[in-house]
């Protein structure tokens, strides 16, 4: 209508099709096309009247002096040809230079809408409204004639709740009939329109009532049959405790035991280190884990030094006593979860790094040797007057198809004995080329 022509070829054509469209959707009542002089262009009856206009209308009056493209909506009204309850949505029409050219018009079956309203159970006391964003009333369920086209926006739903939120949930009373109940309102984003469904609260409280009772049975009966069954299973459950109590006790005593066993078995009884066989079980682990993801792996060798003496001047006793402090230094040092520190044999401690470089593994050597001297155990018969410690470090970062375990144990303890021939008290480096690095820590620098 806005960019053809309005030759009558095309507008008979339009009226078929407006025939057509208000024939296949039985809520339309009609479709209806207005010049700007409120002439009757076309439109779905049967048999379009001649000479009539509708200027006078309140609908095309609205368009015309309104340049909004936006539906606008009007109260219902009866059709004067059929009688029946209509609402009207209307559209402005434009010339192509913007200027008012006329309305297009489409009545809607007020019937349609009040079958729609009906199939929602809304209980007894429950009511649903539509109305214009103005507050005029379009439809209102319980179905009543008399509230079409009626005013409400003096009313709560348009004076206080539909002002604070566009969508909201409030508890009021009606101002049409009285009634308290639970609204939930909604602004259309599409048309001037206001949706409202309201649940009565006695109607709500009734049902929540109903609700409890209902479960409130169930749970009787629920109770009731857990109680017989409770009271035959007593005398089964009785006779079993003192079976399940002894076997209980025995399966605890058990852990324990079995528990006591594993850390004896895995842990030094002298320095409380993990002992040889945990350290093997652990090299073995974590060297496979090294080689498979190609990490880095330190192994570091300490002895304590001139221990042989320190039995001889001060005795057994002194000595088992000098290497639970040496070990208590020793894993103090060590603080990963994945890192080891062992007693390997004699007055010799090994401490297992997985994923350490060289660096890594000299500066924890280091620390070790450290600790030891600063506990500044009495040792006449060696050089530094205290007790002190030598360490030999190896790691492997590149590893070879005949790379084994015994590879890096072996080169770290030369690193060991290449620090006991340096003069003990310091750390040595072993590097991957079979070359010891000695890295003189001397306890007079320290």
């Amino acid at each position: 209508m806005e960019n053809g022509d309005s030759n009558e070829l095309k507008l008979g054509l339009l009226h078929a099709l407006l025939a057509a469209r208000v024939a296949e959707l039985p809520q339309l009542h009609g479709l209806f096309v207005y010049g700007p002089s409120g002439a009757w262009i076309v439109n779905s009856q049967p048999s379009p009247p001649v000479g009539l206009n509708n200027s006078d209308r309140d609908y095309f009056i609205y368009h015309k002096t309104h340049s909004t493209r936006s539906p606008h909506i009007g109260s219902p009204i009866r059709s004067k040809s059929t009688g029946e309850w209509i609402v009207r949505i209307s559209w402005r029409l434009n010339a192509r230079d913007g200027t008012f050219a006329g309305v297009i018009l489409a009545t809607i079956l007020m019937d349609y809408f009040r079958q729609f309203y009906e199939s929602f159970d809304i209980g007894k006391h429950g009511a649903l409204l539509v109305a214009t964003d103005k507050g005029t009333i379009l439809l209102r369920r319980p179905f009543d004639i008399a509230y079409f086209g009626r005013d409400i926006s003096a009313g709560p739903l348009f004076s206080k709740y539909l002002p604070q939120a566009p969508v909201a949930t409030n508890i009021f009373t009606s101002s049409l009939d009285g009634g308290t109940r639970i609204n939930s309102h909604r602004r259309s984003a599409a048309y001037p329109l206001v949706i409202l469904a309201a649940l009565s609260r006695d109607d709500a409280l009734a049902n929540w009532r109903m609700d409890v009772l209902m479960h409130a049975a169930v749970m009787t009966l629920l109770v009731a049959g857990l109680g017989f069954l409770g009271l035959r299973l007593t005398r089964q459950i009785e006779r079993r405790t003192t079976a399940e109590a002894a076997l209980l006790e025995s399966r605890a005593e058990l852990l324990a035991a079995n528990e006591a066993l594993e850390q004896i078995a895995m842990q030094d009884g002298l320095t409380g280190l993990a002992n040889r066989r945990c350290f093997d079980l652990a090299m073995a682990k974590e060297f496979s884990h090294a080689r498979r993801t190609a990490t880095p792996i330190s192994l570091i060798m300490v002895d304590v030094d001139n221990f042989k003496q320190y039995n001889d001047i001060y005795g057994h006793a002194a000595g088992d006593a000098c290497l639970r402090q040496v070990g208590a230094a020793v894993g103090g040092v060590v603080n990963r979860p994945c890192d080891l520190s062992a007693r390997y044999g004699g007055e010799e401690l090994v401490v297992l790094l997985p994923d350490t470089d060289a660096a890594g593994a000299w500066c924890v050597a280091e620390s070790i040797r450290r600790q030891v001297a600063a506990l500044i155990v009495p040792h006449s018969g060696a050089a530094a007057g205290f007790v002190t410690v030598s360490a030999g470090v190896h790691t492997f970062e590149k590893f070879e198809v005949a790379s084994t375990p015994v590879q890096l144990i072996v080169a770290a303890d030369q690193g060991l004995y290449q620090s006991k021939a340096l003069g003990r008290n310091r750390v040595c480096v072993k590097d991957e080329n079979s070359r010891v690095d000695a890295l003189e820590r001397a306890s007079s620098n320290s």
